[in-house]
């Protein structure tokens, strides 16, 4: 049966990718919140439903850790009273069933402004799934990256870029940093299977740590310019990412693209529309 769904952070990399999967199936994305048009889950109690909606996707999020530890009052006002309102805009309307988008940073040693705030956002959707009735998936993503002007500035984007244009790719730590890197159309893969299950969480990545050092010389090697620079350890970042995924594997999740051919295929998109990207966040 067709969903009418209600997402938010819904021009970012994944909420993009989301949505044309789930028209594909036949969905429709009744209402989109996002505040690169203009729109802010903050004022979410503000706007009127003239449509029953089934499902909300809890995308939007401030998702910088080292900006959160410079000042936590942003992971605060996006990531806690956000999904706060979120949540309550559910109970008031009668929407069922939400997805919320943790971090796979809330699983690791190092605790940070942002890594509390998903946390608190996991318990916050458990409270609302006891008390109110409203059943949850909680998704904790990791590093998740394709071919998308996504302006957040997160690591594939910056290092390709960087390449790109010939500049320095920074790598804070020793270069024995792992992430857990997620191809965006696997994350998707994971995601959809993840939307039917009730009450439960799931880690969705590839499974496999991969050094940051190695994702920089990947990007060097295919731009052809640009050079590595090294840097003290962040504070309060995790050094060692790498996922369980055992339990959305046993939904029939597989991932289809490695490091290389992910990288390879973003690297390709980045290049060929470079002039445009620059322009974008410049005129941003």
């Amino acid at each position: 049966m067709a969903l009418n769904i209600l997402m938010t952070g819904s021009e970012g990399l994944i909420g993009t990718a989301l949505q044309k999967r789930l028209k594909e199936r036949g969905d429709k994305i009744m209402l989109s919140i996002d505040k690169r048009s203009g729109s802010d889950i903050r004022n979410i109690e503000k706007i009127y439903l003239k449509n029953k909606i089934d499902l909300c996707i809890h995308l939007a999020a401030f998702c910088k850790i080292n900006k959160t530890i410079d000042n936590p009052e942003t992971a605060f006002l996006d990531n806690v009273e956000g999904t706060y309102k979120v949540l309550e805009f559910c109970r008031k309307n009668n929407i069922k069933k939400v997805v919320f988008t943790s971090s796979s940073r809330i699983l690791s040693k190092e605790k940070n402004p942002y890594t509390a705030s998903k946390i608190y956002g996991e318990e916050l959707v458990k409270a609302y799934s006891q008390c109110y009735g409203i059943d949850y998936v909680i998704i904790r993503p990791s590093t998740v990256y394709g071919p998308h002007n996504d302006f957040t500035k997160r690591l594939v984007d910056v290092f390709i870029l960087n390449a790109l244009q010939g500049k320095e790719l920074g790598i804070f730590g020793d270069g024995n940093k792992t992430l857990d890197f997620t191809y965006i159309d696997d994350f998707v893969q994971g995601f959809m299977l993840a939307l039917e299950q009730k009450n439960k969480e799931f880690d969705i990545s590839s499974g496999l740590g991969t050094r940051v050092e190695h994702l920089a010389d990947l990007i060097i090697k295919l731009a052809g310019k640009g050079e590595k620079k090294f840097y003290p350890a962040e504070i309060a970042q995790p050094q060692e990412v790498e996922l369980d995924i055992s339990a959305i594997k046993s939904l029939g999740y597989k991932t289809t693209v490695n490091i290389e051919e992910g990288i390879t295929k973003t690297f390709n998109w980045y290049k060929e529309n470079l002039n445009e990207i620059l322009l974008q966040r410049i005129m941003k």
